[in-house]
């Protein structure tokens, strides 16, 4: 699999699929490598290229002690280096939304249109989880964490037609200390300030039913980033994008398609 260094020295890995010019950066939730997409990726390509990279920590990349939601986005400028893509359309889920805001935010020139899922601006601007389910989610017995978990990302039918493996629940090869760390870095993201800032024509998507990351925070994002548009998918939790993907793909590349090329 192919590395890319980043200015600080970590190698990060990184995935290209299907065979279009258009290119399309995906980016996972927290705690979780490329495996993320595996499900839906496929719905992109034709006319377009998937990019997807190993967050710091997960995958294949290097695992140091040093992650936040800005270095993400620099590790994602090196992946756009590699590859010699010099402005890419990004779209990025739960974590990623919150990569997504600072690499649109920081880096303008590298943006030309973007997605933004099941995500919060952070800070104390931002809707936060309710306290049962922080409770549900620090579950000792075994399994019970793990379920509450998957019926935060998908709804009771889902689960019961498709028995999994299930790509979103994290990294399994994550040491502790990166995921801690991944924890900290979505905890104290907060793009607020920065999200007037970003230029690049924006569709802010949410499940109705996320209580992982509250869907009032789709408002709030689409509100404060110039131009935004909103798409609330009823009835949708935190994984809307692969649950209701044949609502929420088609979504995207329409999208994507009426931003016009400079």
């Amino acid at each position: 699999m192919p590395h890319t260094m980043t200015p600080d020295g970590i190698g990060i890995a990184y995935q290209v699929r299907g065979e279009g010019a258009a290119p399309l950066l995906l980016m996972a939730g927290q705690s979780n490598n490329h495996h993320w997409w595996d499900s839906v990726r496929d719905d992109f390509h034709g006319d377009r290229s998937t990019m997807t990279f190993d967050y710091r920590g997960t995958g294949v990349s290097d695992k140091p002690d040093m992650p936040s939601t800005e270095l993400f986005a620099l590790d994602a400028i090196a992946v756009l280096d590699a590859l010699g893509v010099e402005r890419a359309d990004v779209y990025g889920t739960s974590m990623g939304g919150r990569v997504a805001q600072q690499l649109a935010a920081r880096h303008p020139d590298r943006v030309r249109a973007l997605v933004l899922g099941c995500t919060s601006p952070g800070g104390p601007h931002a809707v936060e989880r309710t306290n049962d389910v922080r409770r549900s989610l620090a579950q000792t017995q075994p399994g019970a964490a793990r379920q509450a978990l998957l019926e935060l990302m998908y709804t009771p039918a889902w689960l019961a037609a498709n028995p999994g493996p299930y790509r979103t629940l994290g990294d399994p090869g994550m040491p502790a200390h990166a995921r801690r760390r991944h924890l900290v870095a979505s905890n104290e993201h907060d793009a607020w300030q920065l999200l007037p800032g970003i230029g690049a024509p924006t569709l802010v998507v949410h499940g109705t039913d996320d209580l992982l990351n509250p869907a009032a925070n789709a408002p709030l994002l689409a509100d404060r980033i110039p131009g935004a548009r909103l798409h609330l998918v009823p009835g949708a939790r935190h994984a809307h994008f692969e649950e209701n993907r044949a609502v929420a793909s088609p979504l995207v590349l329409d999208f994507l398609t009426t931003v016009p090329l400079p």
